[in-house]
């Protein structure tokens, strides 16, 4: 199973190595359409290779999808916690009360044995 995960993994990696390779083209990224950028008077670009912008979006992508998912899950967490911390009450109780039985238990044989 480990040899498997790592041949993936290598699969993976030869993957990334030759979009990398095929895109070092450089592009300019702007944060705004020009018509905006003489709106808002500022201009934020950068220059970067190709694949550092697609590689980013596939990260961001990655990203925002497990903290959405976090974030959904959230409900079940807080119920499974409540359920957690139920049994934990119940079973504290059921330990009490098999205590107190036995306490009563032994009382109860010294009043027979003093009646009998």
């Amino acid at each position: 199973m480990r040899y498997i995960r790592y041949a993936i993994l290598a699969a993976i990696a030869i993957v990334l190595v030759s979009v990398a390779l095929a895109n070092r083209a450089i592009v300019t990224l702007t944060l705004l359409p020009e018509a905006l950028e003489e709106l808002a008077g500022w201009n934020v670009s950068a220059e970067l290779p190709l694949f550092l912008v697609i590689l980013g979006g596939v990260a961001a992508g990655l990203l925002i999808g497990f903290v959405w998912e976090w974030i959904r899950e959230h409900k079940h967490r807080a119920e499974k916690a409540r359920q957690e911390a139920e049994a934990k009450r119940l079973h504290r109780e059921l330990r009490r009360a098999k205590v107190k039985g036995e306490e009563a238990d032994d009382v109860l044989a010294l009043v027979d044995k003093k009646a009998g």
